[in-house]
């Protein structure tokens, strides 16, 4: 009993509270640009293959480690110097969700769908760069042995921000319009936005610069200790087996990212309301990854990454699958609620451990750079996938489709059951 109090207890620290309203304002703009959008792009009758392939739009989150290297070296004029180098960036990516997202709500999607993909695009790469910069504040504020709950928080504050934006922005819609739930959900990017102006910079370990040399030669040294080197360090210190984790880390999130491109299409063709999502699906499913995110902290303090590394891969494919038996029942709340449940826990507790598994991948001379390497591996894949997830159901159904996307994660076991066995 005392261990767990003392387990808890580290929920307590200011800085892993911060992480928590840091992550509600990472975690708003996804669905608003993947999960919420598709369902508002359903409703207005758009087809289902135009809005798999409008998903492609989070390849920006997969992306992000492109860019990366300019959120962890490059000094922003007057913002660095007033905030340090990760708030600074933190800000003005915050800054760049909350405008576009309010300007998608002043778009038809009938009348001008390219101008609402556009701003969708610019919300994703807004979106990506906050995290860029988000995972190395994580990172880089908070010892090894925290790191764990660091990503329990983050992902406590993540699934708030996702409630907001499934939830709050479904009943929003349901009474009032897509575009004032949209602007609605704008406007609670200012939690963000206050948070990474109190929160305190941390300390970096910094790799010092030759000022005696040209421009020329600082410029080449700039780029060698910001592109070069972070991907150098990685398979340095891993080998030829970085291959094997760069493979693994690509194959986690197949399955469950793939389904849910169509999850919001899904929604609307059994026939389920803007009421019924957003009070089942978004709010008491987020409630659920919650939970389970919760649940996945403590379980790694309790039994280490690697062991909880292969469960959590098993359970992400076993609950996949339960959405077949939702595609072949007619829509109730009580049976929506159940493979909710089951979906959402697995996913809260895979999530917090694979975020943790990531952290200790990292080395922190290169924090921001390296993790937006590794997210992006994990995301790039999954999500080209996904765009070709509407293509799939119309070519064979739902219940096909459900059944394909949990085979999907069948890699991902076997490569965490060889890693568990190797390391």
């Amino acid at each position: 009993m005392n261990s767990l109090v003392a387990s808890l207890q580290v929920y307590c620290q200011k800085r892993i509270l911060a992480m928590l309203a840091l992550g509600f304002s990472a975690g708003l703009p996804l669905l608003l640009v993947f999960g919420t959008l598709s369902f508002w792009l359903r409703k207005e009758g758009i087809d289902r293959a135009t809005i798999g392939f409008i998903s492609w739009v989070a390849l920006f989150y997969g992306l992000k480690f492109l860019w990366a290297p300019l959120v962890d070296h490059l000094r922003l004029p007057l913002l660095s110097r007033l905030l340090g180098q990760r708030r600074s960036w933190l800000l003005l990516a915050q800054l760049g969700v909350l405008l576009s997202l309010f300007a998608m709500g002043s778009v038809n999607p009938q009348d001008n769908l390219q101008h609402l993909v556009l701003l969708a695009l610019v919300v994703a790469f807004s979106s990506a760069t906050q995290d860029i910069a988000l995972d190395a504040w994580r990172i880089e504020s908070a010892p090894i042995e925290q790191q764990a709950a660091m990503a329990a928080s983050y992902q406590l504050g993540y699934r708030l921000g996702m409630i907001l934006a499934g939830g709050g922005a479904f009943t929003l819609a349901h009474f009032y319009g897509w575009s004032i739930a949209y602007q609605v959900m704008a406007g609670f990017m200012l939690i963000g936005v206050v948070t990474s102006l109190l929160v305190s910079e941390p300390t970096r370990a910094v790799i010092s610069a030759n000022t005696s040399a040209s421009r020329l030669q600082r410029s080449s040294q700039w780029l060698l200790t910001a592109v070069v080197k972070p991907f150098a360090d990685f398979f340095y210190r891993n080998g030829y087996f970085g291959l094997v984790l760069l493979l693994f880390i690509g194959c986690f999130r197949l399955s469950d990212i793939t389904m849910g491109v169509m999850a919001g299409p899904f929604y609307v063709d059994m026939g389920y309301t803007e009421l019924q999502v957003g009070l089942v699906s978004k709010t008491f499913g987020v409630g659920m990854t919650i939970f389970g995110a919760l649940l996945g902290g403590l379980l790694v303090t309790r039994f280490k990454i690697l062991p909880m590394l292969v469960i959590s891969s098993i359970l992400v494919v076993i609950t996949n699958l339960i959405f077949a038996i939702l595609a072949t029942k007619a829509p109730t709340t009580l049976l929506l609620a159940s493979v909710i449940t089951a979906d959402n826990i697995s996913g809260g507790i895979a999530g917090t451990v694979f975020i943790a598994y990531l952290s200790g991948l990292t080395n922190r001379l290169y924090t921001a750079t390296q993790y937006a390497l590794l997210s992006s591996v994990m995301l790039l894949p999954a999500k080209f996938m996904g765009g070709f997830a509407g293509e799939v159901v119309d070519a064979l159904g739902y219940l096909m489709f459900f059944i394909y996307s949990a085979g999907l994660g069948l890699p991902a076991i076997l490569l965490a059951l060889w890693l568990s066995h190797r390391q």
